[in-house]
């Protein structure tokens, strides 16, 4: 099978779908934005051929590269595992006759208010919520709704660009921050208050064949605005149990409506005074390398499942859900330089048995925005065989380090 696969190079397990597809046994040509020499010499290896393109999200270069390569021999598939490349490999894989997601199945994964209008038809719990293109359009729906209101862009993903607004002076603000008032496309949704967590699968043919859930410590927004908090993601190993029986049903139930077919899919959902709601989903993997944690959870190689699902049509394993895993985000207490680390030692001793691999910036680095997420600065990754335990030991460890800057 010849699989054509966008941006290899960045971000960093972007090598890791490449080296699983040519381990399935495809031939793998990547289009990229930097020159092939850029590449490793190992990313190099896993490759078939290569093209460069000015930007793999212009869908005309996108799509003159695909047809180059059609014209010199057959093309199977074209795949893409990044947000932001979505909707463009869809719409370059519908021109060039290419099977793999569509565009309507891309579109409504990236447009948050149409992909809620959908599944609200479909008889999906979600919050309320509406595309704007004026402050007008924002008022109008808040008088409607009432406060608090969340806005963000409507291809956002994760909390990026996202804003609350608690009132009317709030409101105003969000709107100028969101450059609604001058022609920004903005999903504007009714604030869903409640535990903030995310259900992740792998599809073949629209069936799940693998799926991973996962909790927010604290619910994205707060995490991404406030920095005395050291934010987690835990990943229960809890799942095949019966009370995550509603979170995998509405997750196969919004894959079925959108449309989903052979893909990685990422959903967020809350779950609070008025049950369990859709938030969004992605037709891609999780960010922040999760699914590097579903593997040392589950004794698997996801990104191997994925290329096997691809290439073949399916996979062969199975999780065995020994571990929960975690990630826990080491913010530092300021903007600046780190200077050190407090408490590190001591944690590194005491849990060296759970941690899985860290980063700690050495002393001198700069350090990044609060919002930049959690693998901007020190992190650490942690397995434990109960989930209760995995959360004592991210909790203990975020009471135990200080990022100190100077």
């Amino acid at each position: 099978m010849h699989v054509l696969f966008v941006e290899p190079g960045f971000p960093r397990n972007q090598r890791e779908f490449v080296r699983s597809l040519h381990a399935a046994g495809a031939r793998v040509t990547a289009i990229g934005e930097s020159p092939l020499e850029a590449l490793d010499s190992e990313l190099r290896g896993w490759l078939y051929g290569y093209e460069r393109v000015r930007s793999v999200v212009d869908e005309r270069a996108l799509g003159d590269a695909v047809r180059r390569i059609q014209g010199r021999e057959w093309v199977d598939r074209i795949e893409a595992t990044v947000e932001a490349h979505i909707l463009t490999v869809a719409k370059v894989r519908e021109a060039c006759s290419i099977p793999g997601t569509s565009v309507r199945t891309a579109f409504l994964c990236r447009d948050k208010p149409a992909m809620k209008e959908v599944l609200r038809e479909a008889g999906v719990p979600c919050a309320m919520s509406t595309g704007a293109r004026s402050a007008d359009e924002v008022r109008e729906f808040a008088e409607e709704v009432g406060f608090p209101l969340i806005l963000k862009p409507t291809d956002a993903a994760g909390a990026a660009g996202t804003f609350r607004a608690d009132s009317d002076e709030d409101l105003e603000a969000a709107i100028q921050a969101a450059g609604v008032d001058r022609g920004v496309p903005t999903a504007v949704e009714e604030f869903v208050e409640g535990h903030e967590g995310f259900y992740d699968s792998l599809c073949i043919e629209g069936k799940v064949v693998h799926d991973f859930i996962s909790h927010y410590y604290p619910n994205v927004l707060e995490a991404m605005r406030t920095r005395w908090i050291s934010p987690q993601i835990a990943i229960t190993n809890r799942i095949d149990e019966s009370t995550y029986d509603e979170v995998k049903e509405l997750g196969r139930k919004v894959i079925e409506v959108l449309g989903i077919g052979t893909s990685a899919t990422h959903m967020e959902w809350f779950f609070g005074p008025k049950g369990l709601r859709f938030s969004e989903i992605g037709c891609r993997p999780p960010g922040v390398s999760v699914w590097d944690l579903y593997g040392a959870g589950n004794g698997l190689d996801l990104y191997f499942e994925w290329a096997k699902a691809v290439v073949h049509g399916r996979t062969d394993a199975s999780c065995s859900r020994a571990f929960s895993t975690g990630m826990i985000a080491l913010r530092p207490d300021g903007d600046g330089r780190v200077s050190g680390y407090e408490g590190i030692d001591a944690v590194l001793e005491r849990f060296s048995d759970n941690i899985i691999d860290y980063h700690l910036p050495p002393p001198g680095s700069p350090t990044q925005p609060v919002e930049g997420g959690y693998m901007a600065n020190a992190w650490m990754r942690l397995r434990h065989r109960d989930y209760d335990g995995l959360r004592g030991v991210m909790n203990s460890i975020g009471e135990a380090v200080r990022v100190r800057v100077r």
